[in-house]
């Protein structure tokens, strides 16, 4: 089992914080996901006729997310929230990437609500994971790029297991080595809010879309939330 805990001091930072952990066993990311093809064609022909466009900076959901890594000394229209990020190049290019059914999947979610989504491949996670301020003395290696290592700055809100950091500015850019592929079989799917009060809904929904997706190729999921008062779940 892995825990996944927020620390005391970011809970202080973010008292209105919200993470769904969606854990996925049995995953087979081999084979047709075609609920998952539909949620991506079906947003992309949305954008295409003018009846649906990601969450853009000016709406709150987003402007949240800068206003917290203003806090943390980031410069949100430099390194970007995964979900502005994926808003914004689905606006520019009329699609979302294709990688592969499970990234895929937390990605159609995550710009359909406007909410982060990210994910660990946890047979590849070591002991707990914690999401805290960086003290600079960390490593991360990024996505796709196996020979680099960077060193977060002191301050910087991220993600780690005992052996690095998972992924940076919070939820910017995820660690190579956690990374889910088609081979990933124990996954763990992060959905976020900085407004519990007043988006909780909505990412109570996108759990339930994300689950959905993962029903018919996993052999079960689970869901266990994060907040401030319930700072740690074993998953």
């Amino acid at each position: 089992m892995t825990t996944f805990r927020i620390s005391p001091a970011v809970a202080d930072a973010f008292p209105d914080t919200l993470i769904a952990v969606v854990t996925a066993d049995g995953l087979r990311g081999h084979e047709p996901w075609p609920a998952t093809t539909t949620a991506l064609e079906d947003l992309e022909r949305q954008l295409a006729d003018g009846t649906w466009a990601p969450a853009d900076e000016t709406d709150p959901r987003i402007e949240a997310w800068h206003t917290a890594y203003r806090a943390f000394g980031t410069n949100p229209r430099r390194i970007r929230p995964s979900v502005d990020a994926l808003g914004r190049r689905m606006a520019k290019k009329g699609t979302l990437p294709r990688i592969n059914p499970a990234v895929d999947s937390y990605n159609a979610v995550s710009v359909r609500h406007g909410l982060p989504a990210g994910a660990f491949d946890l047979d590849h996670v070591t002991g707990d994971v914690d999401i805290r301020h960086a003290d600079g003395t960390e490593t991360f290696t990024p996505l796709g790029e196996p020979e680099t290592v960077e060193n977060p700055k002191p301050g910087e809100v991220v993600y780690t297991d005992t052996t690095d950091v998972l992924t940076r500015h919070w939820n910017h850019r995820d660690a190579h080595r956690t990374r889910v592929t088609e081979d990933s079989t124990h996954v763990a799917f992060v959905l976020e809010t900085l407004h519990s009060a007043r988006d909780g809904h909505l990412l109570r929904t996108a759990v339930g879309d994300l689950r959905d997706l993962l029903t018919a190729h996993a052999a079960r999921s689970t869901v266990h939330y994060l907040s401030p008062e319930h700072p740690e779940a074993g998953v």
